[in-house]
């Protein structure tokens, strides 16, 4: 079956060249000129993508991919941006957004991210197969078949991201991964240049399961190389 894409892009020119190289992927795709009919279109679901631009006339793209995130709705979001600020990249992390592209961008690049995403979509979908089960270490609980997260006793809300990243060391421990390693697993590529995001994802994840995130047991730093899940024993 072909993937289904939702475009939310009101530049017709852009919206133009995406659409036409995801149909060369083999891609179904739909699309929508403004904010409003982009978040209608995107709450009847069934996408495997959605590319949302984050200027849009009526609701903004962060709104949208807000909304759908507490909605439940975790259909991967590439985010488009002309804002080239880290503050507005880390925006859309924060509240769900899968990867980023700044504009101007490649068209090589943008279908290396889409095929990514895919990849992705696919690893997981073969993991929910199968039970996973939980994993405790510390005061960390992970439950990998409900995506719920408990540490000291009290739930944890994670995004996507961060999830698969905890999910990624947790199995691990003790093992050393670089940025370059992390974007490959967890964000299925290695892109130099992108280490800012691991980085990103990194600090948000300390900010929710360690006491001082200032002085983390649980995700270390191992300086020069990168980062580690602390060498505790799963129970």
């Amino acid at each position: 079956m072909p993937r289904r894409v939702l475009v939310i892009e009101d530049n017709p020119d852009i919206a133009r060249l995406l659409k036409l190289h995801l149909r060369e992927l083999g891609c179904d795709v739909r699309d929508a000129q403004d904010g409003h009919a982009g978040l209608e279109k995107a709450r009847v679901g069934g996408y495997d993508l959605i590319i949302l631009d984050l200027m849009l006339p009526g609701v903004e793209g962060l709104e949208i991919c807000r909304q759908l995130r507490a909605e439940a709705d975790h259909t991967p979001i590439l985010m488009l941006t002309a804002k080239s600020e880290e503050a507005d990249r880390v925006a859309g992390l924060e509240i769900g957004a899968d990867d980023y592209l700044t504009k101007p961008f490649s068209i090589k690049e943008l279908v290396a991210r889409v095929k990514a995403i895919f990849r992705r979509v696919d690893i997981m979908g073969r993991g929910s197969e199968q039970n996973l089960g939980n994993l405790t270490l510390g005061e960390v609980c992970i439950d990998f078949d409900k995506r719920h997260v408990d540490v000291r006793g009290a739930a944890i809300e994670l995004t996507q991201k961060e999830f698969d990243l905890l999910g990624q060391f947790a199995r691990n421990p003790g093992r050393v991964y670089s940025r370059t390693q992390l974007l490959d697993l967890v964000w299925g590529y290695g892109h130099s240049g992108y280490e800012h995001t691991v980085n990103s994802h990194i600090n948000r994840l300390r900010s929710k399961i360690e006491k001082d995130p200032t002085a983390p047991e649980y995700v270390l730093t191992v300086w020069g190389v990168g980062y580690k899940f602390a060498d505790i024993a799963a129970t």
